[in-house]
């Protein structure tokens, strides 16, 4: 079975988070942070290169397939500020309504700036998601 390519480097965030050249967009990766950190309780951890993540779970799927993911978290990517929802959007449906400029994947939430989003809403739909993947999966830190 494939490794999961998502995984803690042991990268330093405030490395990563000083290093976003433009101006906003490092205040607003700043402003995610604290807010994550604060919902969660949890120090923040490079996943990968380019992912700070909050928490971990691990899972396991029908497939047999296991491994360990963050709880929540984000990356300051090219075209947008990527927020990982790891429960993905049905159960916010309704939430998302109110949020508002945003796109999104299956447990991606896309912004291009933290002024186009209600935080408020924000901070429901991430602590919504942290309880369902506590109801769900075994949570590691």
């Amino acid at each position: 079975m494939a490794e999961n390519k998502t995984v803690p480097t042991g990268l330093n965030v405030d490395d990563y988070i000083n290093a976003i050249e433009h101006p906003q967009r490092k205040e607003d990766c700043e402003a995610i942070l604290d807010l994550m950190q604060t919902l969660t309780g949890k120090t923040p951890q490079m996943w990968g290169t380019s992912i700070v993540g909050f928490g971990k779970y691990h899972y396991k799927y029908e497939s047999g397939r296991e491994g360990e993911m963050l709880c929540t978290g984000f990356s300051n990517r090219k075209q947008a500020i990527t927020l990982y929802i790891m429960d993905g959007f049905k159960r916010h449906a309704e939430l998302l309504e109110k949020i508002g400029k945003h796109k999104r994947g299956k447990s991606c939430f896309y912004i291009k700036r933290l002024s186009d989003i209600d935080i408020n809403v924000l901070s429901t739909v991430i602590l919504e998601s942290l309880k369902a993947v506590e109801q769900k999966y075994i949570v590691l830190e």
